[in-house]
């Protein structure tokens, strides 16, 4: 019970934060997100359930003897190693913020040169069966001919006379990126015609997505005669909606799912301040994330592109989790210093008690989104080595220090106006672990609080 009272709201805000992340791919025009969103946020919504409810009754029935046969569970943990870094942050917060604020800024400036490709073929072996007939058919024949991409032309006044579509065919091929444009195929009443065109590059290439954006749909639409209307399609066209809709999609989802979670934030903290430089740094892990895999996947590695959905699956595991360690983070230096600690010891001692459960959660997760990188698949090795980068930065980089370090830094202004961070009322009533003489939250050795005692300022 005294576990479930110190760490449930912050267990609860942290689920709430990813749920809500989950759920604003609600707002998603694609299909497939908007399934995935709910679903996620349905098995984190159960998942949270437990950890409130059935975890703590197991324990409690299980006693002692869920930590059979260690008797390490005696003593306090030193931590050692979190201890030391924990000093030293609250010694030198300005430097830690700065170092590990810079590296991610760094890393964030890579990100402008993310180009999304929507070319799955290309993240295929060389050696397999489907590459090699590809490579053999368009060594021999135009790239365009494994599939033409349909234009139709549809008449609202009758049937479409022969020399009109004459006249349009010789557009549609004079138009960059076709190599060749097939005569017109009439419907049975004439008043819809199909003309399938022959591009230069691959139909699943990305660039053939650009001709089909570009020259081609400009030059079916421009010269579609009084009367009618164009349309192209095939898998180049798909790829060009689908390339429009995650654009819109980027500009909305993440704002909204950002508003929200400082929201919760905001609601947890008690504070209006706090929320923002929380989710700014979150935004930069991001950015620091999709920057890192662009400068070894094309800049390194020579890749024209990644895969087009890479910064949703970004947005989806590395900022709702980083969101969650920053909860775990604040939520223990807020612990400490309504024990009465300035606002660099409390960092300091957040580091030290949460820094442990924060890293082997993020080794435990960057590791297994590690393994998709032992896969031979150029689309798998990306999204492994972006999911479990950006985990390792949301853990070891923003929520272990450059978090702690800016809430030092800022101090108690961080906590403006709810003052989370001062002694609760029944702490200076004495019936809180903070008032008992020569104890802090945790148990170890701490200072008396006087009862009186304002406590978190910054000076």
């Amino acid at each position: 019970m005294h576990a479930l009272e110190r760490a449930g709201e912050a267990i609860a805000s942290a689920g709430g934060a990813v749920i809500v992340a989950f759920l604003a791919l609600l707002l998603s025009t694609l299909s497939i997100f908007q399934a995935i969103g709910p679903a996620l946020a349905i098995a984190v919504a159960v998942t949270l359930l437990a950890a409130l409810t059935l975890v703590p009754a197991v324990v409690t029935v299980l006693g002692r003897g869920l930590f059979w046969p260690s008797r390490s569970w005696r003593r306090e943990p030193e931590g050692a190693r979190f201890g030391r870094m924990g000093d030293g942050l609250g010694r030198r917060p300005g430097v830690y913020a700065s170092v590990s604020g810079l590296v991610m800024a760094a890393l964030a400036v890579f990100a402008l040169g993310f180009n999304p490709s929507f070319d799955f073929s290309a993240s295929l072996p060389d050696d397999v069966e489907s590459t090699q007939a590809l490579e053999t058919f368009q060594d021999h024949f135009a790239a365009g001919a494994s599939e033409p991409v349909p234009v139709l032309l549809r008449s609202g006044d009758g049937p479409l006379d022969a020399g009109t579509l004459t006249a349009y065919r010789d557009e549609l091929e004079a138009a960059d990126g076709v190599a060749q444009a097939f005569p017109a195929q009439t419907s049975s009443d004439g008043t819809v015609a199909q003309f399938s065109l022959v591009l230069d590059q691959d139909p699943a290439s990305d660039a053939a997505l650009q001709d089909v954006k570009g020259p081609i749909r400009d030059a079916a639409h421009d010269a579609a005669p009084e009367g009618t209307e164009a349309f192209v399609g095939g898998t180049p066209s798909v790829f060009a909606d689908l390339q429009e809709a995650m654009e819109r999609d980027y500009s909305v989802v993440f704002p909204v799912a950002a508003l929200i979670i400082m929201l919760i934030l905001a609601l947890l903290l008690r504070s209006l301040v706090a929320p923002w430089y929380l989710m700014g740094a979150v935004a930069l892990g991001f950015a620091a994330t999709l920057g890192a895999t662009v400068i070894l996947f094309q800049y390194v590695l020579g890749e024209s592109g990644l895969i087009f959905m890479l910064p949703i699956y970004i947005y989806l595991f590395v900022t709702a989790l980083g969101t969650d360690y920053n909860i775990l983070m604040i939520a223990r230096l807020r612990e400490e210093s309504r024990a009465g600690k300035d606002p660099r010891r409390a960092a300091a001692e957040a580091v030290k008690h949460a820094g442990p459960t924060i890293a082997a959660a993020g080794v435990i997760l960057a590791g297994t989104f590690a393994s998709l990188m032992l896969s031979g698949n150029t689309l798998m090795v990306s999204m492994g080595f972006a999911l479990s980068f950006g985990i390792i930065v949301a853990a070891f980089v923003m929520s272990m220090f450059f978090t702690p370090a800016l809430t030092a830094l800022i101090g108690h202004r961080a906590w403006w106006p709810g003052h989370g961070d001062e002694a609760r009322s029944e702490d200076r009533a004495g019936g809180g672990a903070a008032s008992e003489p020569g104890l802090d939250r945790s148990g170890g050795p701490e200072a008396e609080v006087g009862p009186d005692a304002r406590v978190g300022r910054d000076g």
